[in-house]
């Protein structure tokens, strides 16, 4: 084994002895490997290594079209790695002691505006009411009418709205508990809206003949189980499409939580509180709606300023 692949050896160990978990030690493993290798072809070691030689690595992998988040776990390794050579006497420095941490773009979420949410959710409330269907399929409107308002109104996850307890209805609008992730525990709201559109759905339930005292989402023939996500997804996308919405296909129970979260910003809701409503750990999750509601503006100013289109 060359020194350079026992040095890296080393560094492993280290971190090993640390806090690193086993997954985290072999993505390492991984990244080393691949650093190692690039050195071995470009006739390089470990001890030569200069902030030119870590340009050069660095545009490989761009040039080798590397997924932006791997090429910065490369680079946050190969930082750590020579910081621990030069720390532990391995090194006369560090060439990599000026090689700022990659920032990742993030990704801004496909949000409907206020208006495509009202027309998403009256034309599920509007199937509902048609009562030129019959009870079985108006029950199952009922539902998906009943879920999208709980979703929009709460900012529930869709693992966590078709779970709902049957006692939620006990609430009346309130504040209540659900257990989330991590099965951690979070008041979140409901509104007079979501509530009524509930009752409808259980009172069809009912005169259909089924209505579960455990689930407030079921099957309209079943009240054994409650409703599947798959099933959720479907009634979301087919509403969406229903609804003349312009991206159908991109609609989904998550956008109805990111709408939750980016109404609320955009009405003037204090991030903490959207980030406690979310149940995000970091604050860092929930500041992604910032982002959405800058590009909002901006889209409004280009489509209706004087000058926007010029």
């Amino acid at each position: 084994m060359s020194n350079d692949r026992l040095l890296a050896e080393a560094w492993l160990e280290a971190l090993a002895v640390g806090t690193a978990a086993d997954g985290t030690i072999e993505t390492y493993q991984d990244d080393l490997d691949c650093y190692l290798g690039w050195l071995s072809s470009a006739g390089l070691r470990l001890s030569g290594v200069t902030f030119a030689c870590l340009a050069g690595y660095f545009g490989h992998l761009s040039a080798k079209g590397y997924a932006e988040a791997t090429v910065a776990h490369r680079r946050a390794v190969v930082r750590t790695l020579h910081a621990w050579l030069f720390a532990e006497g391995h090194a006369e420095g560090n060439p990599a002691a000026l090689l700022e941490p990659l920032r990742r773009s993030r990704n801004v979420p496909f949000v409907l505006s206020i208006e495509e949410t009202e027309r998403f959710l009256d034309t599920a409330h509007a199937l509902a009411a048609d009562r030129s269907r019959g009870l079985y399929r108006r029950a199952a409107y009922a539902r998906r009418a009943a879920l999208f308002e709980a979703l929009y109104s709460s900012g529930m996850r869709i693992t966590e709205g078709v779970r709902l307890p049957a006692s939620v209805l006990a609430n009346n609008g309130k504040m209540f508990n659900i257990r989330g992730k991590g099965d951690k525990e979070r008041m979140v709201p409901l509104g007079s809206r979501a509530v009524e559109a509930m009752r409808l759905w259980r009172s069809l339930a009912a005169d259909y003949g089924v209505v579960s005292p455990k689930w407030l989402f079921h099957s309209v023939r079943d009240g054994s189980k409650p409703t599947s996500r798959s099933a959720a997804f479907r009634d979301v996308r087919e509403t969406a499409e229903m609804a003349g919405l312009a991206r159908p296909d991109e609609v989904s129970p998550h956008v109805l939580r990111h709408a939750f979260a980016t109404h609320l910003l955009s009405n003037g809701a204090d991030l903490r509180a959207i980030q406690t409503l979310l149940g995000h750990e970091d604050i860092g999750t929930t500041e992604i709606y910032t982002h959405v509601d800058q590009r909002r503006s901006i889209d409004m100013v280009m489509r209706l300023h004087p000058l926007g289109a010029s």
